[in-house]
């Protein structure tokens, strides 16, 4: 192996991460915690790959699971797409004869798999001599080696690729070579205040020898992301339970339950919101009084709800119910992040 290869397994063998899908026989098991570590820190994904398992121990189980209960298991976690394209894959697989992939192109022909995960399990459970080519591994070797390509684009997420394959190859450890390069840019080539003094690969970093850290990956100038103003109405029936509505089963928060709510502008009064209240759910409502105001950040906008709630009784018509609409225990259902808050800001 080349000095890069000792540096960097060594420091791996050395500070290897205990994590519960890390040495699992089952290379199910790590499938499910690379698509949970898509865009989520791995603090986030330690409990809910536990709870995850617990439901849903092999491939079968998930494929035959009701939508609404993975959806409810992955909660709070975000980027619900990757729920549903979890257990579409998981269908597929079953449908086919229920063996899992062993190799790259196997693995991305399944839903929401992408290429770097498809590499990461091929080579973590199979041995097969995939690099990863994630936001971490760009970050360790556009510093280390000095490239200021835009890594948002997969030419240069190739050519970073083809440097580091004959490096994996060479290995004799692929997974672990990858898992190191992984652990290393979310451990001390930290986007902020990276720990070089104690990074294996320092004495060939360009980017220290430079002082450009801070500097790469390049980052283009970011766009400022628009502000979406919606009214929301917490309304409840005699029993306590909280109406709901759900959102349609593809797109943005796809199958999730959500306070009824509508469009508004920046300071809605209560006739918008009795009105996004009839138009959501077909639900009226005596009175309605402000509650405040939240907050939530998408990747690409800024959601803000302007929460009302029912005061005295609410009334509907079978005409105008929505059929999306029900009347609901909320922790039966899984909810998106602002109505989960609002709800506890109302207890």
């Amino acid at each position: 192996m080349t000095a890069i290869h000792r540096r960097l397994l060594d420091w791996y063998d050395a500070n290897r991460r205990e994590m519960p899908w890390r040495g699992h026989p089952d290379p199910y098991a790590v499938w499910v915690s690379e698509i949970m570590l898509q865009q989520t820190q791995v603090e986030t994904v330690r409990g809910y790959f536990a709870r995850f398992m617990q439901a849903f121990p092999t491939v079968a189980a998930l494929a035959a699971a009701q939508q609404q209960q993975v959806l409810k298991l992955w909660e709070g976690l975000g980027y619900y797409t990757r729920a549903r394209n979890l257990q579409r894959a998981a269908q597929q697989i079953v449908t086919q004869g229920g063996g899992l992939p062993r190799d790259v192109a196997g693995w991305a022909a399944l839903p929401g798999v992408g290429a770097y995960t498809a590499a990461a399990i091929a080579s973590i459970c199979f041995g097969v001599p995939a690099p990863v080519v994630d936001g971490n591994v760009i970050r360790v070797f556009a510093r280390y080696l000095g490239w200021d390509d835009d890594f948002r684009k997969p030419a240069a997420r190739a050519r970073l690729a083809a440097w580091l394959q004959p490096r994996i190859a060479a290995s004799g450890r692929p997974g672990d070579f990858n898992q190191a390069m992984m652990d290393l840019g979310a451990v001390l080539c930290t986007p902020q205040a990276p720990g070089c003094a104690r990074c294996p690969l320092r004495g060939g970093c360009v980017a220290r020898r430079e002082g450009r850290q801070a500097a790469l990956p390049a980052r283009p100038v970011r766009q400022a992301v628009p502000t979406r103003s919606a009214v929301a109405v917490l309304a409840r029936d005699a029993a306590g339970r909280v109406l709901l509505v759900q959102r349609a089963p593809d797109g943005l928060l796809g199958g999730l339950w959500e306070l009824p709510n509508r469009a508004s502008g920046d300071a809605p009064t209560a006739r918008d919101a009795a009105h996004a209240l009839r138009s959501a759910a077909g639900v009226r409502a005596a009175r309605v009084e402000s509650r405040g105001r939240f907050t939530h950040a998408f990747s690409h906008f800024k959601q803000v709800w302007h929460l009302f709630e029912a005061v005295g009784p609410v009334s509907e018509t079978s005409s105008e119910r929505s059929a999306s609409a029900q009347f609901a225990v909320p922790s039966d259902l899984p909810l998106t992040t602002l109505t989960r808050r609002a709800l506890m800001s109302a207890q």
